[in-house]
């Protein structure tokens, strides 16, 4: 994985709206590398504190780093068992809201 694509995901990451989320894929699509979710996740691992990752989760809505739950609930974000509560009203495209 290349640094330009790390930041192309970091970038995108952070123009998600506070009290809203994406996932990995929708981030995979905005920077043109659709099918490359896990990328993203990879990405995401190591990214910089100012790129908030834990609006990042996978597509089903369940969060993949639990630690997160505290920051997405600190935002106004309802999560029970690690699933986003009305995950489809919260869910932010970046192809459509960009």
């Amino acid at each position: 994985m290349d640094e330009i694509f790390k930041k192309q995901v970091w970038e995108i990451t952070k123009l998600v709206p506070k009290g809203r989320v994406t996932s990995y894929g929708a981030i995979a699509k905005a920077v043109g590398y659709p099918n490359h979710s896990r990328h993203v996740g990879k990405a995401m691992g190591g990214c910089p504190k100012d790129v908030p990752a834990h609006r990042v989760i996978s597509s089903s809505g369940t969060l993949s780093v639990p630690e997160f739950q505290e920051r997405l609930e600190a935002e106004g974000i309802n999560v029970e068992n690690f699933r986003i509560k009305n995950f489809k009203n919260l869910f932010w495209n970046p192809l459509e809201e960009l």
